[in-house]
């Protein structure tokens, strides 16, 4: 390879990675042990969590290209990779995506995964409260947590361990503004993020914390992690407690 290319291409590399989830660590193993895998031919794709025995939650727009079935769910992981004896592999024999998700703007954003047997609780898999109507969700300013396998960078980087981020609840007239997200965001979804702190591909579905609570799904943002003006978007899980408690009866 030419050599000037080379040198361009390594500064377009160092250039990209720091707009990214570089303010991300590495989780302690098991410390989030309701955090899901949702894998399709062995790699994984989107995040989830756990908020039933028998029940994953995850992000509508994961399931969008068709594949609503051929999913592993594996949990009580903290590495992909290897073969830990705290995971549970699961298949999925329904997934329920909100009637409302809007593709265009992933409005309703919210997604159920039935598992095809329940949960063996361990120290390593275990439930997580989630938000429900009435429940005080995060205001502006507040610091939320998220997790997930996602890349950790703009160049797809996937990291093998389970990785952690601190950010903070953004005001929702600033995402609402012409060049953030204007009118595709709607009372359904919050944003958050710092600088060089984001959420990016392959953490969908994964969960935004609270007080320990999950209050939030990873949605979509920008399509270039980590920047100011496209900050992460979640799903506000607390608006869809009717549509929840009757699926999960199903």
């Amino acid at each position: 390879m030419n050599s000037l290319i080379f040198a361009s291409l390594l500064l377009y590399a160092a250039s990209q990675t720091g707009e990214c989830i570089t303010g991300g660590n590495e989780a302690a193993a098991h410390s989030r042990p309701y955090m899901a895998s949702i894998q399709w031919n062995g790699k994984h794709e989107c995040g989830g969590f756990l908020i039933s025995k028998q029940w994953v939650m995850s992000a509508a727009h994961c399931f969008q290209d068709g594949r609503t079935s051929g999913f592993k769910v594996v949990l009580g992981a903290h590495s992909l990779s290897v073969a830990e004896d705290t995971k549970q592999t699961f298949e999925t024999t329904a997934v329920y995506n909100h009637p409302d998700f809007s593709i265009s703007n992933y409005d309703n954003d919210i997604a159920l995964l039935k598992l095809n047997k329940p949960v063996t609780e361990s120290d390593a898999v275990k439930l997580v409260k989630f938000g429900r109507e009435k429940l005080s969700n995060p205001l502006e300013s507040d610091t939320v947590e998220t997790a997930g396998w996602g890349s950790l960078n703009n160049l797809g980087g996937r990291p093998d361990k389970l990785q952690e981020l601190s950010i903070t609840v953004m005001k929702r007239i600033l995402c609402g503004r012409g060049d953030y997200y204007g009118v595709k965001f709607t009372n359904n979804m919050l944003c958050a993020a710092d600088r060089k702190k984001d959420t990016c591909d392959g953490d969908s579905g994964g969960p935004l914390l609270y007080n320990g609570i999950a209050v939030g799904i990873t949605s979509n943002g920008g399509k270039k992690c980590g920047s100011s003006k496209k900050p992460g978007l979640y799903t506000i899980i607390s608006h869809y407690t009717k549509w929840i408690d009757s699926t999960i009866t199903k």
